[in-house]
C-alpha cells in the first residue's frame, strides 16, 4: 500500500471516529501513532508519541495560552463584564437596536481580555439578555448579538486560535495579534450595521432603551479604563518590542489579577474559579496542539500535505480562485467540528498550499480564524448557539434553537461582507504588523 494510500486511509478512519464523540485530540493522537507505526515502526510510533506530548506540554512558548486564559477568567470573575456592558448601553442604548449594539461592543471589548469565544459568548449572555428581555428584544435578535458577538472573542487579541496557528506555522505572534485588531474592529462594525438594518426593517425586534445624559456618558467609560489598561499594556509593549508573547501574557495575567484586587471585585471564591477554568481549558488546548501535532507528522511521512501543495499549484487557475476554495473548506469545517479543533487539524495540510500560492502567513492566519468564526455560529455544531441557549434557558427562560440559528443570519452576512472586504484589501490586516516588523 503506498504512503498517500495510507494517510487517506487514516484521515477518513480519523473521520468517521470523530462521529462517536471521543475527544477530537485523543482521535488526533490516536490515528497519528498508529499510522506512523505503519510506515516507520512500532518503537518509532512510540517515541512520536512520547516526544510530542513531552515536547507540547515543556514548551515555553506555550505558556502564552495559561496566562492569557487566565487573564480572561480573572476579568470575568471579577465583574468586568458588567462594566462594560454597562458603558456600551449609556453610549447605545437610547437607540433602536442599541441594546444589541452594546452588547457586541461589549463582546469586542470583552475579547481584548479574553481570547475565548465561547467564554465571551458566556459571559456577556449572561450580562446582555435579561437587560434586553426587559426592553422586549425579539428573543432571536438578541440571543444572535450575544452568540455573533461572542465570535469576536477568536479575532481580538489576545486569542487563543491564533497563538495555536502561529505555534503550528512558526509564525510570530505578536504579529498575528496586531493583525487581529482592525479586523476585529471592522467586524464589530459590520455587526452594528447589520443591526441597525434589521431593526430599520422590523422595528419591533429592538425597541428603543432609556436615555442618558453626556456626563453619564462619560461617566460610564470609566467602567472601560482597566480593560483599556490592561490592553495598552499587553498589545502595547508588543507593538513596541517591550514584551515577548510569554512576557505579555504574564503581565496581562498580572495586570488583570492587580486590577481585580484593587477593585474588590474578585472573591477567593471567583479566584479559585478562575483558576479551575484555566486549567481545564489550558489542559485542552496543549492536548488539541499534542494531537496536531502528531497527526501532522504522520500526514508529513505520507507526504500528503506535499502532494496537495504540489497538485494545487498545478492547476491552471488564479491563485485567489484556489484560495477561495481554501476558505469555503475551512467555512464547511468549521459548521461540523470545533473551531480550535479544525484549525490544529487542517493548517498542517493548507498551511503549504497558501505558502505556494505566495500569500502572506499573517494574512491567511487571520482569514481563517475569522471563518471558523463563523462555524461558531452555524449548524450542527455552532457552539456559542448551544453555550447561549444554555445560558439562557437558566436566565430569561426557554428559547428555541431555531429561533437563536435565525437570529445569527444578519451577523452571519456582516462576517461573509468582512472577510470579502479582507480578501480585497489585505492592508487591512497587514498594516499594523508591516509598522511593527
Amino acid at each position: 500500500m503506498s504512503p498517500t494510500t495510507i494517510g487517506i486511509l487514516g484521515i477518513l478512519i480519523m473521520v468517521i471516529i470523530f462521529f462517536s464523540r471521543m475527544p477530537v485530540a485523543y482521535v488526533m493522537a490516536m490515528v497519528g501513532y498508529l499510522g506512523f507505526t505503519i510506515m516507520i515502526s512500532g518503537k518509532g510510533g512510540l517515541n512520536l508519541l512520547s516526544r510530542n506530548i513531552y515536547d507540547v506540554f515543556a514548551s515555553y512558548g506555550l505558556t502564552t495560552i495559561p496566562l492569557f486564559v487566565l487573564m480572561g477568567q480573572l476579568a470575568f470573575n471579577s465583574g468586568i463584564s458588567h462594566r462594560l456592558y454597562n458603558a456600551g448601553y449609556k453610549w447605545l442604548g437610547s437607540t433602536r437596536g442599541g441594546l444589541a449594539m452594546a452588547t457586541v461592543s461589549a463582546c469586542t471589548a470583552f475579547g481584548a481580555v479574553c481570547g475565548s469565544s465561547p467564554a465571551t459568548a458566556a459571559t456577556m449572555a449572561t450580562v446582555g439578555l435579561p437587560e434586553m428581555k426587559k426592553y422586549k428584544y425579539a428573543d432571536s435578535l438578541s440571543t444572535g448579538a450575544v452568540a455573533s458577538g461572542g465570535g469576536l472573542g477568536m479575532i481580538m487579541p489576545p486569542s487563543v486560535v491564533m497563538i495555536v496557528y502561529g505555534i503550528l506555522t512558526e509564525q510570530s505572534i505578536g504579529a498575528l495579534f496586531v493583525a487581529g485588531i482592525f479586523p476585529a474592529i471592522l467586524v464589530t462594525i459590520l455587526f452594528i450595521i447589520a443591526i441597525y438594518i434589521t431593526c430599520t426593517l422590523y422595528p419591533e425586534q429592538g425597541p428603543p432603551g432609556d436615555h442618558f445624559t453626556w456626563k453619564e456618558k462619560i461617566k460610564s467609560l470609566l467602567g472601560m479604563s482597566e480593560t483599556l489598561a490592561v490592553f495598552i499594556l499587553v498589545i502595547g509593549g508588543l507593538f513596541i518590542g517591550l514584551f515577548t508573547p510569554t512576557e505579555a501574557a504574564a503581565v496581562g495575567a498580572f495586570g488583570m489579577l492587580v486590577v481585580s484586587i484593587s477593585s474588590k471585585q474578585l472573591t477567593w471564591k471567583g479566584f479559585l474559579n478562575a483558576l479551575y477554568e484555566t486549567l481545564g481549558t489550558s489542559c485542552m488546548v496543549m492536548m488539541l496542539i499534542a494531537g496536531a501535532t502528531i497527526f501532522g507528522k504522520f500526514l508529513a511521512v505520507t507526504r500528503i500535505p506535499f502532494d496537495i501543495a504540489t497538485w494545487v499549484s498545478g492547476f491552471d487557475l488564479p491563485a485567489f480562485i484556489i484560495i477561495g476554495i481554501v476558505i469555503v473548506i475551512y467555512f464547511i469545517g468549521g459548521c461540523f467540528m470545533d473551531a480550535l479543533a479544525f484549525v490544529t487539524l487542517t493548517v498542517p495540510i493548507f498551511f503549504p498550499v497558501v505558502m505556494a500560492l505566495g500569500y502572506d502567513p499573517i494574512w491567511f492566519g487571520v482569514i481563517i480564524v475569522m471563518t471558523t468564526e463563523m462555524g461558531v455560529i452555524t449548524p450542527p455544531v455552532g457552539i456559542n448557539v448551544y453555550v447561549v441557549f444554555g445560558v439562557a434557558r437558566r436566565i430569561i427562560g426557554e428559547v428555541p434553537l431555531e429561533s437563536i440559528f435565525k437570529g445569527i443570519l444578519p451577523f452571519l452576512l456582516a462576517v461573509i461582507t468582512g472577510v470579502i472586504i479582507l480578501i480585497m484589501f489585505p492592508q487591512i490586516i497587514l498594516f499594523l504588523p508591516n509598522v511593527m516588523y
